[in-house]
Formats: C-alpha cells, structure tokens, sequence
C-alpha cells in the first residue's frame, strides 16, 4: 500500500493502483455496482489530449513572446507533457479502464469522473518517465493533469463527444435496419395480405406496404438523429467553473475545442455563452427526446410482427425465425425472443427519458449536479437503439419467412374483402356477399358464384393486387362494371 493525502487526510491506495485517493473516496462514498460507461471515459481521453495539445500551443506561444519576466510564469516540464499527452492518448484507446473505479451513479457533477482520470493520466505519466506510482511532486494529479481545467467543463464536454460517435453509429445501425426492410417492400410489393385494424379483419393490404410502412419510419427516425449533432455540438471546453473562465488563459481558451474538433472529426463547437452551456442541459433532454421515437418504432414494429407470427392468431403467413429455445418444461417451444428484447429495451429508453428530463431540470443556478447520472442514461439508451436496430435487421427482418400463396388464401375467405365492392355493386349487396361467406365459410369467388351479384370476369380483376391496392377507384373503372354487365 502506498500513502496518499487530501486536504481531508490520509488514505492507503493499492501500491500497484493507477487511481488515487479521490477515486477511492468516491468508490466508498458511491456504492453502485453500475459500471461508468466506456465510451465516456474514452471520450474523457480524447477532452483531455485536446488540452494537453494546447497547453503545449500556449507554451510555445508564452516562450516566442516578449513578455517581460516570463520566466517567472510556472510552466509544465515539456516531458511531462509528451507523457500526458502519451497517457491520455491510451485512455482515448480505452486502455487502463480497469483503473477506473468510480462508478455509474456518483455525486458531484462529476468531479470523481474527473479527478480519477486525472489520477490515471498522472500516475501513467509517472511510470513513463521511470517513477513510481503516487509520485505526485512529480506529477500532480490536479496542477498538472488538471492543467487549465474544470470538471464543470471537461466531463460534460467529454459526454458530448461520447454521444455524437455513438450517434454515428446510431446512424448507420437505422440505416442497415432500414436497408433490409426496404428490400422485403420491394419484394413483397404486390403480394397480398389482410390488413387490420383494432386487430379486426379490415381491408385488403400488401406485405409491401406494410414494410413500407416501416421504412418510411426509420427514415424520418434517420433524418432525426442525424439532425441530433446539431443540437448538442456546443461545448464549454474552457469555460472553467461556471462559464466565466476564471483562472485560464484567453489562449486557452480560444484553442481547445479548435484542436477537440481537429482530434475528433466532430463538428463541436465552443459555445458564445460559455455559462449557458455549463449550467443548462436541456440540449440532452432534447436530443434524447429525439432518439425516443426511434425506440418507439421499433416497439410498434416488433409487436407487429410478433402478433402476426403468435400462435394465439390465426396463422397470418408470417413466421418469425426461431433464434433459441424457448422453454426448459416445455418441448420443442420457441418463444418471440427479438420482439421481446426490442420492447424491454424500448421501455427502458422511455424510462431514461423521464429521468434525464427530471434530473435537467434539477439545475440549480450555474451548474447540474447530476451530469453524471444523465450521462449514463443517455449512453445507454444509445447503446440499447444501436443494439436494437441491429438484432431487428440481423435476427428477425434479415429471416423473416413470408407465405404469400396462405396470406391470398386467407384474404380471399375474410368478408371483409367485401368492402373493395362497396364502388361497384353497393353496400347492401356487398354485405349479402359478406354474411353468406362468413355463414358458408367460403371464399368471395364461390359466394358470388351462387348468389351471381357481379360479372365472375369483373370480379377476378377487382380482386387482383393492381387493382386492391391501387389508390382509389376511378370513375373508368365504374363504367368498366357497367359495360361488363351489360356484356
């Protein structure tokens, strides 16, 4: 064990410990179980590199002036530099995330998320340069990992980074996710099949269009989150405490997010009212608001499909594909596993929403005290979308088994096929048609053959897949009715 001192005292560390005494006060302090998440302590790297590359900027700028008795100006040892730079770089990586104790759920604003990557990066540098951990009079965790920094705006800034690569990635997952079901339309655009509604017998469909249905959703659902970057692209890398970039140098100030955007390829951007961004979070409530009605569509979708495909409906000609086994009693039983991830993560996201528009609202004055529960929200309903786009194109839409021959059968025996003759033979005689094919439970072409309500020719053509699913009637196709008639 090594000895470690705050100005609340002393505390063991683990010798070998690349976390410090204020990650191991939060870790007692903040018993959750829950893991913080990856993609922000990596984004923390990437924050934190931008501002090792200007500290260097503005040492090299300091030392090129004519300022009388910069010498007098402390400045970081140049090796120290290149290793922050060096160590930082790694957590960018993802490496050292086993040193990362603090967990999801944490106090603070993020101090603890803060102050253990500091940690980390100090005592990384440290083994560098040949010292041991803990060697803190070389290199301090705070003075000089911490240079020209503040929690209230690299943690918050780092999560803005986190968000916008997962929001890349959300991108193209609905864009796979919508490529596959684009396919199915296309193949499926005039193969008929009953359409529903209030789970009743409606009128007729294709497979086609229900797809399509759900392609156009996913697009608007694209659309949406690549409009999301927008929203959160503002950051207050700089702005210090509150905003006001109290104690950090206007070089600094104007350089960070220039060199965060060159590092990341993300289109951040320093904030014109540094104290806004610190202490108002409503961009994340909007742009998780945003991500919502991603997770709403495919729950609409997953309960489309697993209700066409249950057992406890008529077979509908559509099966789901059988993914794993269903049953540790009962035999041979496969359960709607994919449909039934797709709605618990959806009423998880939806959850996410509630609580990251309670805790934005529980700002008080300059600064939210709970960046960090936020943070992980948003995070994991990232990762769950991403998730759920995935397993929805690649375990369910990509096997989806359609029986077009059984999804005609079933529409020419529903009465309510009917309803496309209301235009040519009118309701009355249209519900003689319907009720004599309920009774006789038989198909529409043998309920017009024994009551001999409309040309059996006129009829073959109303109910093919041009004309059931074209848009309306045309006054054309009524004087078709009537020369065929009197034919």
């Amino acid at each position: 064990m090594r000895k470690e001192k705050d100005f609340l005292g002393m505390m063991d560390v683990p010798e070998d410990a690349l976390y410090g005494i204020h990650a191991l006060r939060a870790y007692k302090n903040f018993p959750d179980t829950t893991p913080f998440q990856k993609e922000w302590f990596q984004a923390m790297g990437l924050v934190k590199h931008a501002c090792y590359i200007t500290y260097s900027g503005f040492k090299k700028a300091l030392n090129k002036s004519d300022i009388p008795d910069k010498q007098n100006i402390k400045l970081i040892n140049g090796d120290v530099i290149d290793t922050l730079l060096s160590a930082s770089l790694e957590i960018a990586e993802g490496k050292w995330f086993d040193q990362f104790i603090v967990p999801a759920i944490s106090g603070g604003a993020g101090t603890s998320i803060n102050m253990n990557i500091n940690e980390i990066i100090a005592n990384v540098a440290l083994l560098k340069l040949g010292n041991i951990a803990g060697s803190y009079d070389i290199i301090d965790p705070v003075e000089d990992a911490n240079i020209f920094q503040s929690t209230n705006d690299v943690v918050p800034t780092a999560l803005k980074v986190a968000v916008m690569k997962l929001l890349q990635q959300l991108e193209t997952s609905i864009n796979l996710l919508r490529q596959q079901i684009e396919g199915l339309e296309n193949k499926y655009r005039s193969s008929l099949r009953l359409g529903y509604t209030q789970m009743q017998e409606a009128v007729p469909s294709t497979w086609g269009r229900l797809f399509s249905n759900y392609n156009d959703a996913l697009s608007r659902d694209w659309w949406r989150v690549s409009k999301c970057f927008e929203r959160i692209k503002l950051v207050n890398l700089g702005g210090g405490a509150i905003g006001t970039g109290i104690g950090i140098p206007r070089y600094f100030i104007m350089e960070v997010v220039s060199n965060l955007q060159q590092l990341t390829g993300l289109p951040v951007t320093r904030s014109e009212n540094l104290s806004d961004t610190t202490s108002n979070l409503d961009s994340f409530v909007e742009i998780h608001a945003i991500i919502k009605a991603n997770a709403i569509n495919l729950e609409k979708f997953a309960n489309d499909l697993r209700l066409l495909a249950a057992d406890i409906s008529k077979d509908q000609g559509l099966e789901i594909p059988q993914v794993q086994v269903g049953s540790s009693i009962m035999p041979g039983k496969v359960n709607p596993v994919i449909p039934e991830f797709i709605i618990s993560a959806a009423h998880k996201i939806y959850a996410n929403d509630q609580l990251i528009a309670n805790l934005s609202a529980q700002g008080c004055l300059e600064l939210n005290a709970y960046v960090p529960v936020i943070g992980h929200a948003i995070i994991e309903s990232l990762k769950l979308l991403i998730g759920m786009n995935n397993t929805f194109c690649q375990n369910l839409i990509g096997r989806l088994i359609i029986n077009e021959k059984h999804s005609l059968n079933l529409l020419f025996f529903s009465p309510s096929i009917t309803t496309a003759l209301n235009p040519f033979i009118g309701y009355h005689k249209a519900s003689e048609l319907s009720v004599l094919m309920k009774k006789e439970k038989i198909d529409v072409f043998e309920a017009n053959r024994r009551l001999m309500l409309i040309d059996t020719n006129w009829l073959t053509e109303i109910m093919s897949p041009q004309k059931l699913t074209q848009l309306g009637y045309s006054i054309y196709d009524l004087t078709q009715t009537h020369n065929s008639e009197s034919g």
